[in-house]
């Protein structure tokens, strides 16, 4: 991978791209016709948190699944951000803007946001907020938290008999499977 460090932000040259262009074509042909409106429309914090957080945090886009629609409270549909979709969890990843999703919001749009997570969270959902702010100015803090949470949740348990060497062993074949 190709990384060029600018005053303190991580720029990925060209080794999104290809990536990227594949998943979005698999993502277009799966969903309704909503999902692949909002899809196509430019949206800058969620492209910012692809090429700032995740992929340098990540490296690949496996799981993952953009504008992902579930069924809201009130029989209708809602888009979530980001999903991150391998068993046994299912991770709700939204990009919030200061504006659209706070200064703006009145008094039922804000109790509505509030009701919306916490059905997510009973749904199974783990819910994971990222400020537009905080992808453009701390990215290296929301990678480290998306490691951190990964790591949480799809580590070996404590319970698994492995000697530190066999765990070395099986990092290490996981980082060099995903370069």
């Amino acid at each position: 991978m190709l990384f060029l460090f600018s005053k303190g932000v991580i720029i990925l040259v060209k080794v999104l791209e290809a990536p990227y262009e594949h998943w979005l074509q698999a993502q277009l042909q799966s969903g309704g016709s909503e999902r692949r409106r909002r899809l196509s429309e430019e949206r800058l914090a969620e492209g910012l948190f692809l090429r700032q957080v995740w992929w340098p945090a990540i490296g690949q886009l496996d799981h993952l699944h953009a504008e992902y629609e579930v069924d809201d409270y009130k029989d209708g549909q809602r888009f979530l951000d980001y999903a991150f979709l391998r068993e046994p969890y299912k991770v709700c990843i939204e990009i919030d803007g200061y504006g659209p999703h706070f200064r703006d919001a009145d008094r039922r749009q804000f109790a509505d946001n509030l009701m919306r997570q916490n059905h997510l969270i009973l749904d199974g959902w783990l819910v994971i907020r990222f400020s537009y702010d905080d992808i453009k100015s701390k990215p290296r803090q929301c990678q480290q938290f998306l490691q951190q949470l990964f790591g949480k949740l799809y580590s070996l348990t404590p319970d698994t008999k492995l000697s530190l060497q066999q765990k070395e062993i099986l990092r290490y074949i996981q980082l060099v499977v995903n370069q």
